[in-house]
């Protein structure tokens, strides 16, 4: 656990910053960096948190401002800005999701040089998609094969910006995330189709799955933090990855469905450009494995994805509506 430091949380309004900022509030000052501002017409994804240890700092994520002398004495700097990638790749839409992850971390990078004390870790997000579609053998740090297109072109530009930009007085650490699974987030589309009686694979149901509990997630965080000798990329995934047909029959398996209708490749293409995102983010096969964690002795808390999803599922029922979700 992180105790009694000044957490900056680029980008940390979203799913994945409002759980960390629960998790962290307690014993931590925790300041996020965004650009909503709650008010009409710029609205937080997520409800904010309203603790006395949480401040919410307004920045553009691309020039300098007063949000840099938040990042003076801080022990952590967390960097998850960047556009969602759900979306179709529009010519325009690309540039964005491109430029809101270059920016945001140059800016940081820019502000970090100019702080008298600066923070003692930065950990960048970035994503476990840099790896090829795999159905052959898991892809490690070590012997992990990079793909090609514009996702795997947005995490090289990503990671090579994160890796050059100097920080003599602060440890970097880079992240490889995973589909982080927690009560919001990429698991409510899935919950969605299973109550909709789609819940069966989508498409051959052969692709491999590689996810990450969203407690799992912030105890990397924390063992990265703690760990001066932890530096440079890591995968933030399970180390027990599933294939999709697996992942969506324990969906159903744990919300009391006993079948649900399967999505052929080519209906879930066709599908997305009604719904305004890319078949890409369901049919590639991301077959990733945390090597780094386990040599260096990480130890996950949710490894398997069966007791994953039960205990999401069993804490999201007192949430959600009992037809959204029904744990037995």
């Amino acid at each position: 656990m992180i105790r009694q430091q000044k957490i900056v949380i680029a980008g940390g309004s979203g799913f994945i910053g409002q759980a960390l900022t629960r998790s962290w509030m307690t014993d931590n000052e925790v300041v996020i960096l965004t650009r909503e501002t709650g008010q009409s017409g710029n609205r937080f994804q997520t409800r904010p948190i309203h603790h006395p240890n949480v401040r919410y700092v307004h920045w553009d994520g691309t020039t300098a401002g007063d949000w840099q002398e938040e990042l003076e004495e801080a022990g952590l700097l967390l960097n998850l800005a960047g556009l969602s990638v759900n979306c179709r790749y529009t010519e325009a839409n690309r540039q964005a999701i491109l430029e809101s992850r270059l920016q945001t971390t140059a800016a940081l990078g820019d502000a970090l040089l100019q702080c008298s004390i600066p923070p003692r870790v930065w950990i960048n997000a970035a994503s476990a998609t840099i790896y090829r579609h795999a159905e052959d053998r898991p892809q490690d740090e070590y012997s992990g094969e990079l793909g090609e297109g514009f996702s795997v072109d947005v995490c090289r530009q990503w990671e090579s910006l994160f890796r050059n930009l100097p920080a003599p007085r602060t440890r970097k650490v880079l992240l490889r995330m995973a589909i982080t699974l927690g009560e919001d987030g990429a698991l409510v589309p899935y919950l969605r189709l299973v109550k909709a009686g789609l819940g069966g694979s989508q498409g051959g149901g052969h692709q491999m799955f590689s996810w990450l509990h969203i407690a799992d997630l912030e105890r990397i965080i924390s063992w990265a933090f703690g760990h001066e000798a932890a530096k440079g990329i890591y995968n933030a995934a399970s180390p027990h990855p599933v294939s999709n047909q697996c992942f969506m029959q324990w969906l159903r398996t744990l919300t009391g469905r006993r079948w649900g209708l399967p999505l052929p490749a080519w209906l879930l293409r066709w599908g997305a450009q009604l719904t305004g995102t890319e078949a890409e983010l369901v049919l590639k096969s991301r077959w990733v494995i945390p090597r780094r964690l386990q040599h260096e002795g990480f130890d996950f808390q949710y490894p398997e994805i069966s007791s994953a999803l039960r205990q999401i599922l069993q804490h999201k029922a007192a949430l959600l509506p009992s037809e959204l979700v029904n744990t037995p």
